[in-house]
């Protein structure tokens, strides 16, 4: 395996656990801010509000570092680009 696959297999593997865990806060405060399931006991609408206006760039940061190693690793698996040689 040559340093860029290792590269983007490790982005892959540790870009996943923050991102579930911003991905838990957005949709907990998506909940809260229209008051579904009880979560608004959670907190305050505005609060809730602000809180996901926060975590839009996060979002959106660690789903790209996550998901384009991640397609780039998976068009190589399927042929459709070749391996690179190890240098």
């Amino acid at each position: 395996m040559n340093a860029l696959n290792l590269l983007c297999l490790r982005l892959v593997r540790w870009s996943s656990w923050p991102l579930l865990a911003v991905l838990a806060g957005f949709l907990l405060t998506g909940y809260a801010i229209t008051g579904q399931y009880g979560l608004d006991q959670l907190c305050a609408a505005k609060t809730a509000l602000t809180l996901h206006r926060m975590l839009h760039g996060p979002l959106l940061i660690l789903l790209l570092v996550h998901c384009l190693p991640a397609v780039y690793l998976a068009l190589q698996r399927w042929g459709w680009i070749r391996h690179r040689e190890a240098s």
